[in-house]
């Protein structure tokens, strides 16, 4: 059984940083590309970044420069970490494959951005 867990988010005031781990179990994590995605308050859900299994990265124009996306396969653990928060990304944060099983999504977790 595929699951993703993920952790680390909080209130941050603008310009702030975060990191947030995304732990998964139930598939063969060092062969598969991840993605961190998000959903803010009556927006659809979207990929902000991914990796492949060799470490290659993409990222949304609105996260570039900004947000860095890492992985451990020996934790089985893909990392976001959060530079210069703004507040356009409080949203819910959410990690998967790429491109995502709609049946893997977890809980998220809670980033907001404000003052």
């Amino acid at each position: 059984q595929v699951q993703f867990v993920e952790s680390g988010g909080g209130l941050v005031q603008p310009g702030g940083s975060l990191r947030l781990s995304c732990a998964a179990s139930g598939i063969i994590f060092r062969i598969i590309r991840m993605g961190w995605y998000r959903q803010a308050p009556g927006k659809q859900r979207e990929l902000v970044a991914s990796i492949s299994s060799t470490g290659n990265t993409n990222f949304a124009d609105s996260v570039k420069g900004r947000f860095t996306i890492s992985r451990d396969n020996a934790k089985n653990t893909v990392y976001l970490r959060m530079n210069s928060l703004k507040p356009e990304d409080t949203a819910i944060y959410y990690c998967n494959t790429n491109p995502p099983g709609n049946t893997y999504w977890g809980q998220g977790t809670q980033v907001t951005v404000s003052s």
